[in-house]
């Protein structure tokens, strides 16, 4: 894997441990109570999933755009979404619908034996691939294709995680969640998005609504 020699991924200034450590202290305050989840944040090097300009804001709580019409959630959103997702769980395997810039996709392959990822758009994907050989990730596979037919080849899944909000869920991501696993993603539905978590037990599947958020669209096929 490549070697994080440069001064951007060694991390000075506003993108040095201590900044990560900030931002991990903030989450606490926001009411993140997942330790694995705080822990595998305050590790990650976020700046490096951002293009270089930005890289002084990449630790403040905010989204940030990623070109292509993307952006990388605000630190609190990926932490709730990873918290609600690992739920104290052990994660075999994790399935990551929208790879972006690939900072999601690395901190879910530090709570998880496996994590695939799929992506739509293929400059993303690029970017995401050199992201996670940067922060040396080798248990996540990307995939260039439509994320809303999941990857049943693979299946079952832990966990599903989606980073663009849907106005219905996907009928094929509902049958690719193992028994016992659950999905976290946005829904729209009367021009509010809110966080929701799908749970598939034995019986069928229980949802429940969460936070109130603002994300992109989730579109079909690939670009």
């Amino acid at each position: 894997m490549a070697e994080m020699s440069s001064s951007r991924h060694s991390g000075i200034g506003m993108t040095s441990q201590r900044t990560r450590r900030r931002m991990v202290d903030r989450l606490r305050r926001q009411g993140i109570r997942d330790e694995v989840v705080l822990a595998a944040m305050g590790e990650l090097p976020r700046h490096i999933f951002v293009d270089e300009a930005l890289a002084s804001r990449a630790y403040e709580d905010i989204a940030l755009p990623l070109g292509f019409g993307q952006t990388i959630s605000s630190p609190y959103i990926v932490a709730r979404m990873t918290e609600l997702v690992h739920s104290g769980m052990a994660l075999n395997k994790v399935l990551e619908i929208g790879a972006g810039c690939g900072y999601q996709t690395a901190l879910l392959a530090r709570l998880a034996k496996e994590v695939y990822s799929i992506e739509r758009l293929a400059p993303l994907l690029a970017k995401a691939r050199r992201h996670l050989r940067d922060v040396r990730v080798t248990n996540a596979r990307l995939r260039y294709g439509d994320g809303l037919l999941g990857l049943p080849e693979i299946a079952p899944f832990d966990a599903i995680i989606m980073g663009a909000a849907a106005t219905h869920v996907p009928p094929a991501l509902l049958e690719q969640l193992a028994v016992g696993g659950r999905m976290v993603l946005p829904m729209e539905s009367h021009g509010e998005q809110r966080l929701c978590v799908i749970e598939r037990t034995r019986q069928g599947y229980v949802e429940r609504k969460m936070d109130q958020v603002k994300f992109v669209p989730l579109l079909p096929g690939i670009e």
